[in-house]
């Protein structure tokens, strides 16, 4: 006989089914050939430091951003701290950013020496607060850095006239926008530059570390492709102090392959979604995350939100469903950060969440059997009949 954790593993079709946070090897076997073509073309031209595949890959990838430039990095931490070196921010510099964040938005600013300035989120979108970005701002303040969190975008319109207004560089997170829409602009068009993330989660993930900062400014680009480089532009001959931040040539060449089919897997996302939000409708304390109007998500994330979170956590992992918890201990909360001085509920709306959100499996080659499977366990924790 079967015990109960085995059965609930059990799905309508009677297999065991078992569902990653992630698949990457599923992934991976779609364009198995291909990435194969890709990375044996560069090892037969022993080119692997700024080869050709990282120039043909910036085109491509400014072009699908709408931008004229795009420069390759080392990561997307490396991504926004080039963007701030760009812009000569420096210590005794403030850069305000939302406090519902990856640590990596606050440690670029750190790694210039400047001071990260923490502003609550939108409780409903997760995003960024214009209104509260306003009161942030001080003499000191040289930028403002909002997140397109889990791949939705902020609401960039109130951010960028309050920008303009006080004469302040807007610099995008896209590390989980990838394809993302504006009111029909892609996210990493918006402000003076934007910066992604390739980490191999992403929507668009290499097969290591990466990052790309895009921008439509040609002296940025210059500077950029300088900063990432020793601060050169041509061998030996150093204008500035600048660091090694290179896209690997073998990590652009993958990102080559799959910038093809990035829209598909958007796509793909943004069904996988559509049906979760189906089908765990009125379902317990469920609360979805409420969409921001004239915009396109791209879903690299899918959140949650209930009270019964860690509960919830655990009876899907005995059912075989891997979920996340982004992020269970924010900015403000963790060592690193503790000579910014804030106290535990300073962020309220960011705290409340980080309680309260856990991510469901999400990618292009997620199976409605699986989703069904997810959604069917979680109805069954909340007793809600199907």
């Amino acid at each position: 006989m079967l015990s109960d954790s085995l059965r609930a593993h059990r799905t309508e079709s009677g297999r065991v089914l078992h569902v990653p946070f992630v698949d990457l090897a599923a992934q991976y076997r779609s364009i198995e050939e291909e990435i194969g073509e890709a990375l044996q073309a560069v090892l037969a031209d022993g080119d692997y430091i700024l080869g050709r595949q990282v120039d043909v890959f910036e085109t491509a990838f400014a072009q699908f951003v709408g931008v004229r430039y795009a420069v390759g990095a080392s990561s997307g931490l490396d991504a926004l701290r080039l963007a701030l070196m760009a812009l000569d921010i420096s210590p005794g510099d403030e850069v305000i950013l939302p406090a519902n964040t990856y640590i990596a938005t606050a440690l670029a600013v750190s790694a210039v020496g400047a001071k990260p300035v923490l502003v609550d989120c939108d409780p409903l979108t997760y995003n960024i607060k214009a209104e509260l970005v306003a009161r942030a701002i001080t003499p000191r303040t040289k930028a403002i850095i909002p997140v397109h969190l889990t791949g939705q975008p902020a609401d960039m319109d109130q951010l960028l006239d309050l920008a303009a207004r006080r004469g302040l560089p807007v610099i995008e997170d896209a590390a989980q926008a990838h394809g993302a829409l504006h009111r029909g602009r892609p996210c990493g068009s918006l402000g003076a530059m934007g910066c992604f993330s390739f980490y191999p989660g992403k929507n668009l993930g290499a097969y290591g570390d990466g990052g790309m900062v895009t921008t439509n400014d040609a002296r940025l680009w210059e500077r950029l492709r300088s900063l990432r480089n020793y601060g050169q532009r041509e061998k030996y001959e150093h204008i500035e102090r600048g660091i090694n931040a290179r896209l690997d040539t073998l990590q652009a060449a993958v990102l080559n392959v799959k910038l093809r089919r990035l829209p598909a897997w958007n796509q793909a996302r943004r069904s996988h979604a559509e049906k979760y939000r189906q089908l765990l409708a009125g379902v317990g304390d469920i609360v979805f995350q409420t969409l921001q109007p004239d915009s396109e998500h791209v879903y690299h994330l899918f959140v949650i939100e209930t009270g019964q979170r860690d509960a919830l956590r655990d009876f899907l992992a005995q059912a075989g469903v891997q979920t996340g918890v982004h992020y269970p201990k924010p900015i403000h909360l963790q060592k690193a950060y503790v000579d910014l001085g804030h106290k535990h509920a300073d962020f309220p709306h960011t705290l409340n969440l980080s309680g309260r959100m856990i991510s469901l499996p999400m990618y292009a080659e997620l199976g409605m059997e699986q989703i069904r499977h997810i959604c069917s366990r979680i109805r069954s924790f909340f007793n809600t009949p199907a």
